[in-house]
């Protein structure tokens, strides 16, 4: 497997492009199921993510091409998704089990053929992430589901009828599900405590462009009055808001400068004010955000994590990485998933101080961190140590980055441009 070496100690400076949104482009791509007319994605990023959902889709049919002469298309940033002749309904495990996102082609699937069988959802293991709310949604809706030898069989022969569902707790890909699935019911849809993410915003306003209709965007409460069809359209996939945070913390980290090119405030406002806290200066311009670190040095701050717009749990163990280098001491607490801390033990073979208790981590900072091999556990955790690696002195030598390579598009590209000693090993 490969592995990514850095040496550190370097402060970063120059420019990073922010990439599209996995997390919004993931949904987007499965919209396609909803019509037999081509939707146009641009703006995609290249990640693993995206080639498993692209490898999922054709399973099921659609032909998906790459659109050379778009903005961008040449470097395959614009796909062509044409589900005219779905005719596969079965999503099977050796794909699914890969991507818990792969889950999110069930409503759709349901919701125009009628039938669906999708196996359980794999992914990164951070803790349970059910799919029940997703199932007793589509069920309130009219659906026949049945759970056997690892599948989730769905039918809706007779097509899905509108219904109020109120979700018990906040579920992204409950929401996203849901609300493709509900603009071919039958009659008008609620949903209630809506995730309100931008990623669930952008679906929605790809899906408007698809000539669905649907009110309350942005809010904790979507209605959908169910149409016949959807048509084709073309939507821009947003920028990614994690990627943003991801490096700016690495601008802060290192003690450097970066101009995060094509990101947007109105994404990351809850990580502006946190990181703000700390002493990380963000300047909004035409080009995008300019980070740095202010005057001061870092001062240590405690942190919960939250639904939007609440600090997200996915920029949770990059925040941690942040702090371990911070004045003083800070509480992390994670409220959105009970596994969400197995980068911890890595980060204490760098020279960390934190100790766990329950949901949440007590960090007393201004450490001296040393490299090490370290093992990434997940996605975000993956990049945590990535951050502290920049931050260490001597060679840290992460493995197991096939976890970055789902969420990050040429990671150590982009931190060596700006300065950073870092290198892919290859196997």
């Amino acid at each position: 497997m490969d592995q990514i070496r850095i040496r550190g100690g370097n402060p970063l400076h120059g420019t990073i492009q922010i990439g599209g949104a996995k997390n919004a482009a993931l949904p987007l791509m499965a919209a396609c199921l909803l019509s037999d007319e081509p939707l146009v994605l641009s703006n995609l990023p290249h990640l693993a993510d995206i080639a498993t959902m692209t490898n999922l889709l054709s399973e099921l049919g659609v032909n998906v091409a790459m659109n050379g002469s778009a903005p961008g298309g040449h470097a395959g940033r614009t796909f062509k998704l044409d589900a005219a002749k779905t005719t596969d309904t079965i999503a099977p495990y050796d794909l699914v089990r890969k991507m818990r996102a792969s889950v999110l082609v069930l409503g759709p699937l349901l919701a125009r053929q009628g039938r669906a069988r999708v196996s359980l959802p794999g992914g990164c293991a951070i803790g349970t992430r059910p799919v029940d709310l997703h199932l007793k949604a589509l069920e309130q809706l009219g659906a026949e589901i049945e759970l056997a030898e690892g599948y989730i069989d769905a039918r809706a022969e007779a097509g899905l009828t509108g219904g109020h569902i109120v979700f018990p707790t906040v579920t992204v890909g409950g929401t996203e599900n849901i609300l493709m699935a509900a603009t071919l019911a039958r009659g008008d849809t609620v949903i209630g405590n809506a995730a309100r993410e931008p990623e669930i915003g952008d679906l929605a306003k790809c899906l408007c462009a698809m000539g669905a209709e649907i009110d309350g965007i942005g809010s904790d409460t979507l209605r959908v009055r169910g149409v016949e069809r959807l048509h084709g359209a073309g939507h821009a996939v947003l920028p990614d808001r994690i990627e943003t945070g991801t490096y700016a913390v690495a601008a802060a980290i290192t003690g450097g400068e970066v101009l995060l090119k094509g990101a947007r405030t109105d994404l990351i406002e809850a990580v502006i004010d946190v990181l703000g806290q700390v002493g990380v200066r963000f300047d909004d311009g035409p080009d995008g955000l300019r980070v740095s670190r202010t005057n001061g040095g870092l001062t240590g701050v405690d942190l919960m994590t939250e639904p939007y717009p609440g600090f997200p749990t996915d920029m949770q163990a990059q925040f941690m990485a942040l702090m371990t280098v911070a004045n003083g001491a800070s509480m992390i607490t994670e409220t959105i998933f009970e596994n969400r801390f197995m980068h911890v033990p890595e980060l204490h073979r760098m020279g960390a101080d934190i100790n766990v208790q329950g949901r949440s981590a007590i960090v007393r900072g201004n450490q001296k961190l040393s490299g090490a091999p370290v093992m990434a556990t997940d996605l975000r955790a993956s990049v945590s140590l990535v951050l502290a690696g920049l931050a260490a002195q001597g060679e840290t030598l992460v493995n197991r980055v096939y976890h970055l390579d789902r969420g990050y598009e040429r990671l150590e590209e982009k931190l060596s441009a700006c300065g950073a000693d870092i290198e892919r090993v290859r196997s």
